[in-house]
């Protein structure tokens, strides 16, 4: 296997967060000079940074983080290209195909969206992200595929008063990753014949609708 990629945006004060969710504070608590150890205090909410969400976060009836089997945040993935898609440009199904080909029969497969979208991360346009159709989140679960991760700040519309995509996924018992960064590396590492494997675990939060992970991957060797 290649070099470990890292995914995710570091977490810092200030930082993007979905529209009306709490804002990220990180303060010194303790400092060595005082008190003999360092120790950071952080102020973020669930769904901060590079996080997933469990079925919980749209529907109160479905499972909570910990509910969900660790399978699901770890495994080979399939990357769907879509970078190049303008402002808002819904995802369909047909830009779905190619990568939903390379599925082949493996069951509860991971699915990464890359948009391109990270290059905005930390600008106004980053809310004018591409998004999935209830169609084509409806082709992923039917492909068999558990597992979505976005280079965007979500797959849906921001700010829109429905989550029709989220609904789908989560309806089908999958969790969505968001906010991760660097799937172009894994989109030209795929094009070139490579394996593609993540890792998005969570913290074990109990109860949660979400939590923040360390998004990771590795590519496998050129064949």
């Amino acid at each position: 296997m290649g070099p470990w990629i890292d995914l995710s945006v570091p977490v810092v004060t200030g930082m993007p967060v979905y529209p009306g969710d709490p804002r990220v504070e990180v303060t010194r608590a303790l400092k060595v000079a005082e008190h003999g150890v360092n120790v950071l205090r952080l102020h973020m909410g669930s769904q901060s940074g590079t996080h997933v969400d469990a079925p919980y976060h749209v529907d109160e009836a479905w499972p909570t983080l910990d509910d969900l089997p660790l399978e699901r945040f770890a495994g080979t993935a399939v990357v769907a290209d879509v970078r190049g898609l303008p402002a808002r440009e819904p995802i369909t199904p047909d830009h779905l195909a190619p990568a939903l080909g390379l599925l082949g029969p493996r069951p509860a497969a991971i699915l990464l969206l890359a948009t391109g979208w990270s290059a905005h991360w930390g600008t106004e346009h980053y809310a004018a992200h591409p998004w999935l159709t209830p169609e084509a989140a409806q082709a992923l679960v039917t492909a068999g595929v558990r597992t979505v991760a976005v280079d965007a700040l979500s797959v849906d519309p921001t700010g829109g008063a429905e989550l029709p995509a989220h609904r789908v996924l989560c309806g089908a018992g999958g969790v969505i990753a968001e906010n991760l960064t660097g799937l172009d590396r894994l989109a030209e590492a795929q094009a070139a014949g490579r394996s593609v494997e993540v890792f998005l675990f969570p913290l074990r939060l109990a109860g949660a609708d979400g939590a923040p992970i360390r998004a990771t991957a590795r590519v496998g060797d050129a064949d």
